[in-house]
């Protein structure tokens, strides 16, 4: 069952978990891959209410985005295995199922072909309407140290090499799974 509700209503709760971790799950030629994500922003744009993702060029989540353009977030809402973050956040799609690896309980979606997770059962289901690749040259010398070192082979798992797409998803359906 799904207990649907107005997004900003929840921004507290969605802000918080990014800061620690959410999952962004994709769907692709039958292929469900959930990478974590701590950065992201919640926010309207075009009167619409936006999820942007910042996804690093050598990401096998990205493959599937540009094959779908439709993603979920998946949000911590009340106990969980942490373990889930750890793998998702570690692991390449391209080298495991990390569903099935996790054993994940795959939602239904409302609105889009991704579906959600009951583990992680806050969920905003999205349909990108916008993507940029990020301008290596606009972003601060500390930010690219910090996040973009030039000798950190872009398969590491955190900070690397590879510069960001954002992709802005409207947000077409909001519900926590109970």
């Amino acid at each position: 069952m799904k207990k649907e509700f107005e997004v900003f209503d929840y921004a507290n709760d969605i802000l918080k978990a990014v800061k620690t971790g959410v999952l962004l799950t994709t769907k692709a030629a039958d292929k469900v891959n959930s990478m974590t994500i701590s950065w992201g922003t919640l926010g309207i744009e075009w009167s619409k209410p936006i999820f942007t993702v910042f996804v690093r060029e050598n990401r096998f989540t990205k493959h599937q985005l540009e094959k779908n353009p439709e993603f979920t977030i998946n949000i911590p809402y009340g106990s969980f295995d942490k373990k889930i973050l750890g793998i998702c956040g570690t692991k390449s799609g391209r080298a495991i199922d990390k569903i099935k690896e996790l054993n994940l309980t795959l939602v239904t979606p409302n609105n889009v072909s991704v579906p959600a997770i009951k583990e992680l059962p806050l969920t905003l289901e999205c349909r990108v309407i916008y993507k940029q690749k990020q301008d290596e040259r606009e972003i601060t010398e500390e930010n690219k140290n910090m996040c973009y070192p030039q000798n950190v082979d872009s398969s590491f798992h955190g900070a690397n090499k590879d510069f960001h797409t954002a992709y802005y998803g409207e947000i077409v359906s909001a519900y926590i799974i109970e």
